[in-house]
C-alpha cells in the first residue's frame, strides 16, 4: 500500500436514505449533472438496507474502536422518507454501535418540516441543517419545485418551528451565486438568525465549469470577500460561518472543519439507498459512476471499503496534489481545494482546482486581515 495512503477508519458515513426530491433545484449535482445513476436506484432505503448499514458501521466502530462517529442523513429530501422511517434508521444504528456516539445530522430544503419531523429530531437528538440560498428573490432563482413554484416560503416556516423547539436547527447552507449581491445574501440569511452558515462554491470541475468562471479573474473570492469582510468586522460575531473560520483556524496551525480547504481528511463514505458504497457523491459532477467502488453493505465490510483505490485516492496529502500546488505558499491552507473540484478527464484528479486563482486571493486576503488584527492586539 502506498505510504502516503494510509488506511483511515470512516468516522462519516453519508446515508441517503431517499432518492429523489420535491425541488428541481437547477444546479443540483443529482439530477441535472452527468450522473444519472439516481434513476436506477430504490426511492426509499428499505428496512433490510437499514439493517445492513446498521450492522457495517457497528462491525467498523468496534473494529477500530472508535468512540464517536456521524451519520448525515441526505438525498435527494430525506424527509420525504416520514418520521418514522428516519426515527427508525436513527435507532438501528445506534443500536448496532451501543459504545460509541453516534452524532446525527440531516440535510433538507426544509419545505417539509412539520411537528411530527420536530418531535423525531428532539427525541433522537438529531442537528438540521437547512439549505437557503439567500433572501426569497436570490434563494427562488434557482431553488423552484419542478412545476416552477417558489421555495422560500416554505423553507421559513420549517426553520420557524425547528427554531421554537430548541436546539434543533444547526444552520444554512448557501450556495455562490454570482447573480445574487453577496451582501444582500448575507444579511437575507442572517436575518433568519441561523446558528452557523455554510457558504459553499458551485460543484464544478474542468470539464463543467462554475458559472461566470474565467481562469484570468476571481469573480468567487472577490463574491466571498464582500461577505468576509461583512462578517469579519462585526463589532460583534453575529454567526459562524465554516469556511471563513476553517480558513483561518488553517492559517493559525489548527484544523479544518471543511473539505473545501485544508489536508484535513474527511474520513467520509457515501451509502446510496440501495447500499451501493460511493466515495464521495459529488463525483456525480465529474463523470458517470466515477465515485461508485462497486461494493455494498450486503456484500462487503466497511474495512474492505476503506482499503479500495479510489478510498485511498481522496486522502488530503501533499504528494497527490498537483506539482504546481505543492509550491503553493498557501497549500497548507487551501489542501489543493475540494478533490471533485480538480477534475479534468486528460489528468483526472491531478490538477489544481478549478477555483484555485479564487481560493489563493480569498486565502492571502483572510490571512492579511487576520495579521493586520492581531499585529493590533500585540
Amino acid at each position: 500500500m502506498d505510504a502516503d495512503s494510509p488506511e483511515q477508519p470512516f468516522r462519516q458515513f453519508i446515508v441517503k436514505l431517499h432518492s429523489r426530491c420535491n425541488l428541481s433545484c437547477h444546479y443540483c449535482y443529482v439530477y441535472h449533472h452527468v450522473d444519472q445513476s439516481w434513476r436506477d436506484r430504490p426511492m426509499i432505503m428499505s428496512g433490510r438496507t437499514t439493517a445492513a448499514l446498521a450492522a457495517r458501521i457497528g462491525e467498523h466502530a468496534r473494529a477500530h474502536g472508535l468512540e464517536k462517529i456521524f451519520v448525515v442523513l441526505h438525498g435527494g429530501e430525506p424527509l420525504l422518507a416520514g418520521p418514522d422511517r428516519i426515527a427508525e434508521v436513527i435507532t438501528a444504528i445506534r443500536a448496532a454501535a451501543p459504545r460509541t456516539s453516534v452524532d446525527v445530522t440531516l440535510q433538507t430544503n426544509g419545505t417539509l418540516v412539520d411537528d411530527r419531523f420536530v418531535e423525531v429530531f428532539r427525541r433522537h437528538r438529531v442537528g438540521v441543517g437547512v439549505s437557503v440560498d439567500g433572501g426569497r428573490e436570490a434563494n427562488d432563482r434557482h431553488r423552484r419545485f419542478a412545476d416552477g413554484r417558489p421555495s422560500f416560503a416554505l423553507a421559513v416556516q420549517g426553520i420557524d418551528r425547528m427554531r421554537a423547539a430548541g436546539d434543533v436547527w444547526t444552520g444554512l447552507l448557501c450556495t455562490v451565486d454570482l447573480s445574487n449581491d453577496p451582501l444582500q445574501v448575507y444579511e437575507d440569511l442572517l436575518a433568519l438568525g441561523p446558528p452557523s452558515l455554510d457558504l459553499l462554491l458551485p460543484l464544478a470541475n474542468w470539464v463543467h465549469r462554475p458559472p461566470g468562471h474565467d481562469p484570468a479573474t476571481t469573480p468567487y473570492a472577490d463574491w466571498l470577500i464582500r461577505v468576509f469582510d461583512r462578517w469579519f468586522d462585526a463589532p460583534v460575531r453575529e454567526t459562524g460561518i465554516r469556511l471563513f473560520e476553517s480558513i483561518i483556524s488553517l492559517l493559525l496551525g489548527g484544523p479544518s472543519d471543511t473539505e473545501a480547504v485544508g489536508l484535513d481528511s474527511a474520513a467520509a463514505i457515501t451509502v446510496e439507498t440501495d447500499g451501493s458504497l460511493e466515495v464521495t457523491d459529488a463525483l456525480k459532477t465529474t463523470a458517470p459512476g466515477l465515485g461508485a467502488l462497486g461494493m455494498s453493505v450486503h456484500r462487503h465490510s466497511l474495512d474492505e471499503a476503506m482499503r479500495h483505490p479510489a478510498v485511498l485516492a481522496t486522502e488530503r496529502t501533499l504528494v497527490k496534489l498537483a506539482r504546481g500546488c505543492r509550491a503553493c505558499p498557501v497549500v497548507t491552507v487551501c489542501g489543493g481545494g475540494q478533490y471533485s473540484h480538480r477534475f479534468d478527464p486528460e489528468g483526472g484528479f491531478g490538477y489544481p482546482s478549478v477555483y484555485c486563482r479564487d481560493l489563493y486571493r480569498l486565502i492571502t486576503h483572510v490571512q492579511a486581515r487576520v495579521a493586520a488584527k492581531l499585529a493590533l492586539r500585540g
